[in-house]
């Protein structure tokens, strides 16, 4: 086989959503943080073209890139690469990245418990897995400070009602809708309906209401549409279902992370999750991630919350995604069937 390039990637999945992680092959990106280098990932295009694109990625995969970290607590660093943005944080991939770090001996595992801290684009994360038989079980996570940016916003969105809407940031930005209200009982055979949906709700309110990261101003989009289901509450706690679009138009498999921590920061902001509680959500596989809250902090001059949240991870793969010189295709393509309208 020939090749004018070959990277090392071990497939991972956490509660069903792919996170890829790349173990070799490619230089770390410039930049004197991981920010810069995730900005530089996001503007140069070549690395998320090749491992996304088809015929080698698709809007089910998101690929993360393995760098040495900046800080010196931190001991490994990672960028991720979502179909379409390049985030600051992902609650379902630094879950893929941590299990493929311990699983594959890339980390010492030390049991029942491995403690260590990763360095993701938009700050330091600390991890605690819980270890067994040489296998990650359970990751737990310490997300970046969320907080909730508008409660009850009015959105108008072109086709559909006048929406009311929460905004919020869980490590992502997110515009969130109740689903019952959407017509939505969050079951596997919506999917489709939700996605697209999604898709357009999120576009109307980056350009409607906008979003502001006091401490981050590159982030200035809503990345993701959040249908929250009802909240119940039982012995275990506080439960809810939970489907998120992702752009350019397909739901999350897990429960997503991010928006758990977004979700949580809303309930803090309006009385109804307090440091006690904690909250499972639902995907619409039916896999379940946790959360609760750790204490508060602020963002700039934000009140927030010190989200953690946890989950499980598998490994399912490697591969040598490689390069013939004669691909007509080198970047890959992309089709409007499964990539969206542009």
């Amino acid at each position: 086989m020939r090749s004018t390039k070959t990277i090392h990637v071990i497939s991972a999945h956490a509660e069903g959503e792919v996170g890829d992680v790349i173990v070799g092959g490619v230089a770390p990106p410039p930049g004197d943080t991981i920010w810069e280098q995730s900005r530089f990932i996001a503007r140069d295009g070549a690395l998320r073209n090749f491992v996304l694109n088809e015929p080698r990625g698709g809007v089910f995969r998101h690929v993360n890139l393995l760098v040495p970290p900046k800080d010196p607590r931190a001991s490994a660093a990672f960028i991720i690469m979502e179909p379409e943005d390049t985030p600051p944080m992902s609650g379902s991939n630094s879950i893929c990245v941590s299990t493929v770090l311990l699983d594959s001996g890339i980390l010492p595992m030390t049991e029942p418990i491995t403690e260590f801290i990763l360095e993701a684009p938009g700050g330091l994360v600390p991890v605690r897995a819980d270890c067994r038989d040489g296998k990650a079980q359970r990751i737990f996570v310490q997300n970046l400070p969320s907080f909730a940016q508008k409660l009850d916003a009015k959105l108008e969105v072109e086709g559909i009602c006048t929406l009311t809407v929460d905004t919020a940031f869980g490590g992502d930005s997110f515009v969130m809708v109740d689903a019952a209200a959407m017509g939505f009982s969050l079951t596997a055979d919506e999917a489709h309906d939700i996605a697209k949906l999604g898709a357009r709700i999120t576009k109307a309110a980056t350009e409607a209401i906008g979003f502001h990261h006091p401490t981050n101003p590159d982030w200035r989009h809503f990345s993701f549409c959040l249908f929250a289901g009802p909240i119940t509450r039982d012995a275990q706690g506080l439960r809810a279902g939970a489907a998120v679009a992702i752009q350019p138009g397909k739901v999350d498999r897990s429960p997503t992370g991010t928006a758990l921590c977004a979700r949580m920061a809303v309930l803090h902001a309006r009385g109804q999750m307090g440091l006690a509680d904690n909250l499972t959500t639902v995907s619409l596989i039916g896999s379940t991630f946790n959360g609760r809250i750790l204490g508060t902090t602020t963002v700039g001059d934000i009140p927030a919350i010190r989200p953690e949240i946890s989950g499980r991870a598998w490994i399912t793969g490697t591969h040598q995604h490689m390069l013939d010189p004669d691909d007509p295709w080198p970047q890959g393509y992309r089709l409007s069937d499964t990539w969206g309208a542009r």
